[in-house]
């Protein structure tokens, strides 16, 4: 069964983490309503949230998204079978498929120890931000 399923990934559906950024403008490459999107989500992330839907995933390291390269890594999930059946009959479709993702990476179990660390290196950096300016 592996060997079939490798050469194929190249047919799973591509879900770039900025498709469900809500940091992300439309035009920078977000794919759902702001309201619907997560903050700054990783690849990890939507594969570990990818592996709770029961999708079959692989995550690319080495790929990057190609309006915003810096941003590394894509996620390949298979919704579909090859004999066109749903593997996850909740999610039809790619948009589907990204809402669900972006509701379920908030409650990941990495974020909430993550996002602390992360909001106060923000915060700090835009201070500095700001005092360097003053200086001036």
């Amino acid at each position: 069964m592996m060997d079939g399923g490798v050469p194929n990934i190249k047919k799973w559906v591509v879900v770039y983490p900025v498709y469900i950024n809500s940091k992300k403008t439309i035009a920078e490459g977000r794919r759902i309503s702001v309201e619907k999107g997560c903050e700054n989500p990783t690849c990890i992330e939507i594969g570990d949230c990818c592996s709770h839907l029961k999708l079959p995933f692989a995550i690319e390291i080495d790929k990057a998204y190609p309006r915003d390269f810096m941003q590394v890594g894509t996620v390949r999930v298979l919704l579909k079978r090859e004999d066109g059946s749903l593997c996850n009959p909740a999610i039809p479709s790619r948009k589907q498929l990204m809402i669900h993702v972006a509701e379920l990476v908030p409650r990941h179990p990495g974020r909430t120890k993550k996002q602390e660390p992360a909001s106060t290196s923000n915060a700090a950096t835009s201070k500095s931000g700001k005092g360097g300016k003053k200086k001036r």
